[in-house]
């Protein structure tokens, strides 16, 4: 009898996207339901009330998506987690939580151990009723997740990796790199969503606490989670790390990470940058939005701007890149292999716009090279 990993890779890759959910209360499982069979690509073969339930029933029938509830009885979230990706490794899993300080961290710590993405779930049944906002994200979020887990097991088992020369990735067509700008970059900026925060979390621990170039990071996320996420990526920096205040001047050795529900940008004044953040209308369905910080970064900084787009859905980022590369500056990309979701870094690399797409692991080294600071 096949596992449920060899299953999973071969009869989900081609049908509909296959789904559990998770959850002890009978009616956010009936509304996640509903909210995901709307859309015809996804199916839900499985709604259970615990940690355990998912466990036993992941063993007999493969998915692609478990949405997974954080406060369970018998068995939570955070302790289903490891034993979920035993029995499958490549399932994808996005936690559900209500919107409280306690649940971003247990939020923030479910994705240092294997979970994929989070999504924060209406508390009440008027909330329910009003969230078609959260509908859209659920759907938009499992589909992205269900077609990569799905695209990736079905290219693992034929793919040839293409010499670096050519600006390949592992799974992707060639890909026209450019030079990068002649000047070194005096700023960093970094764009990511799916899968960002572990990904940040390891090139700022690579990059080195004597890294004495800013660094802005526009990440998405809800309010409530980026003060978090924050403060994560201090202590792996080691770098001082805060949400962004409006107004503050744009310093050395800091990293500003743009507040959830707040585009960040910055502006130049005389006394020097200083970060700027509004609630103008979201873009790509996101605020912050990535497009916003660069366009505005890009007529600071101009040729003395580096940008890094990691992992995450969609195309975010992609419109201000080009702004970027207009201004002279250079931009590179997390490469297929190593992203949780190619959407983000793909949209910049086929664009053409990137002087090098590269692994998770390479993309501290290629910053300092680029900033003109050699490796520590």
């Amino acid at each position: 009898m096949p596992s449920p990993t060899s299953r999973s890779a071969s009869g989900t890759a081609g049908g509909k996207c296959r789904v559990m959910v998770v959850d002890d209360s009978a009616v956010i499982r009936g509304f996640f339901r509903r909210a995901l069979e709307a859309d015809p690509g996804l199916e839900v073969v499985a709604s259970v009330g615990n940690g355990q339930a998912a466990i036993d029933s992941l063993k007999r029938n493969p998915v692609d998506v478990i949405v997974l509830d954080i406060e369970m009885p018998v068995m939570d979230g955070m302790t289903a987690i490891p034993k979920l990706l035993e029995v499958d490794p490549d399932v994808r899993i996005v936690m559900a939580s209500t919107l409280t300080l306690a649940n971003a961290e247990i939020s923030m710590k479910a994705l240092s151990i294997g979970a994929t993405d989070y999504i924060p779930k209406p508390t009440t049944s008027a909330d329910i009723h009003s969230s078609e906002w959260f509908g859209r994200e659920l759907v938009e979020k499992v589909t992205g997740l269900g077609k990569s887990a799905r695209r990736k097991k079905t290219k693992l088992v034929a793919a040839k990796p293409a010499p670096e020369k050519q600006g390949s990735t592992l799974y992707s067509d060639p890909i026209t790199l450019r030079t990068a700008a002649i000047l070194p970059a005096q700023v960093v900026a970094i764009g990511s969503s799916t899968g960002g925060p572990q990904a940040l979390m390891k090139v700022l621990e690579q990059l080195g606490s004597d890294f004495p170039n800013p660094i802005l990071i526009t990440q998405h996320m809800p309010a409530t989670f980026t003060g978090i996420l924050a403060e994560h990526v201090s202590k792996a920096a080691g770098i001082p790390a805060a949400e962004a205040k409006d107004g503050e001047p744009v310093k050395p050795r800091r990293i500003y990470i743009a507040p959830g529900d707040w585009h960040m940008t910055v502006e130049a004044t005389d006394q020097g940058p200083v970060i700027r953040l509004n609630q103008n209308p979201p873009e790509n369905f996101c605020r912050p939005a990535v497009d916003v910080m660069l366009r505005g970064m890009a007529e600071v900084y101009g040729g003395r701007l580096l940008v890094e787009i990691m992992t995450g859905m969609g195309h975010d980022g992609l419109d201000g890149g080009r702004t970027i590369i207009k201004q002279g500056g250079t931009m590179i990309a997390q490469d297929e292999q190593s992203s949780v979701v190619w959407g983000m870094p793909g949209a910049v690399a086929t664009a053409g716009l990137c002087s090098a797409v590269i692994p998770l692991d390479q993309i501290a080294a290629k910053i300092r090279s680029i900033s003109g600071r050699a490796a520590a």
